[in-house]
């Protein structure tokens, strides 16, 4: 290989890894140091005056995975994000293809859909429990036209983390239409023709032919869904504050609480990797397995 092909390769990389470095620098500080930093501070002990702080490795791994309320945790948030996820997903998924088809006021429409989705999280807390607010919410105000007797939808183990679900999927869905509404808007028009041309029914060409081609979408909805259901923190400070006796605790407001109201920093530190290493194994197999599997226009 010539001197000047020698040059030219090593100007290529030079130039490669100068566009790589804003993102490599950006990504060290926001993500991988936090990370690693994390890490180590999970493989340590509380420390307090009286014993100070020591290395007691997978220590805070063991003691958590003993305590019972990180499993209520942990099962809270399965049961979170298996209902909000999917449900969200579908309710934007009709919401799109309603709001991409030719009706009157579409633009009306489409506004309605995403209003939800601009409001701040706390604001949006807030006019929730004006909706559960007992005996004065617009829930009990409305069962009282039936007769039906006022419920503490917040305050009741039974309900409390439903209400969360439902001001979730009422937040999400909206957002989640826009990235379906924008892939709609895709597809071609030449293929909703021959499928008239063929005599296909609505629902044959929506299940043969859109939903292969939003399948990207989808994957990338579900993965964004997905992270969204393992830090929300915001509804709960408002509505239940992880009660009744730790019925609508989650994740991330559990982390919270084992950092600044216990100041268990290690604890906290053990319980983010756990987060990490989950996201991190779906992010892999979403790159290995589902990418390959999935029609990319």
């Amino acid at each position: 290989m010539s001197a000047h092909a020698n040059l030219e390769r090593r100007r290529q990389a030079i130039y490669g890894w100068l566009l790589l470095t804003p993102a490599l620098v950006l990504l060290s500080v926001f993500a991988f140091y936090p990370t690693m930093s994390t890490l180590w501070s999970s493989l340590f002990s509380r420390g307090t005056r009286r014993n100070p702080v020591e290395y007691i490795g997978t220590g805070n791994y063991t003691e958590l995975f003993a305590d019972p309320t990180f499993w209520i945790v942990v099962k809270n948030n399965l049961l979170y994000a298996g209902v909000t996820i999917p449900v969200s997903m579908a309710i934007a998924l009709a919401m799109a293809l309603w709001a991409n088809g030719k009706i009157s006021a579409r633009g009306f429409v489409r506004t309605a859909y995403f209003t939800p989705t601009v409001l701040p999280m706390i604001a949006a807390a807030n006019l929730w429990l004006f909706f559960y607010t007992p005996g004065l919410g617009v829930l009990d105000q409305i069962g009282s036209v039936f007769g039906l007797p006022s419920i503490n939808w917040l305050g009741q183990p039974e309900t409390a983390l439903w209400a969360i679900i439902i001001v979730t999927i009422w937040k999400e869905a909206g957002f989640f239409m826009i990235f379906y509404l924008a892939a709609l808007q895709t597809i071609p028009e030449d293929l909703k023709e021959a499928a008239d041309i063929e005599g296909t029914s609505r629902w044959t060409y929506t299940r043969r032919i859109v939903l292969p081609l939003l399948m990207p979408t989808t994957i990338f909805i579900a993965i964004n869904a997905l992270i969204n259901s393992v830090k929300l923190i915001d509804h709960l400070f408002i509505l239940t504050k992880g009660g009744p006796s730790d019925a609508s605790k989650l994740l991330l407001y559990y982390i919270w609480e084992m950092a600044f109201a216990f100041f268990d920093a290690p604890q906290a530190a053990a319980m983010t990797i756990l987060v990490i290493g989950v996201l991190a194994i779906v992010a892999a197999a979403k790159f290995l397995y589902l990418d390959k599997r999935t029609h990319y226009q």
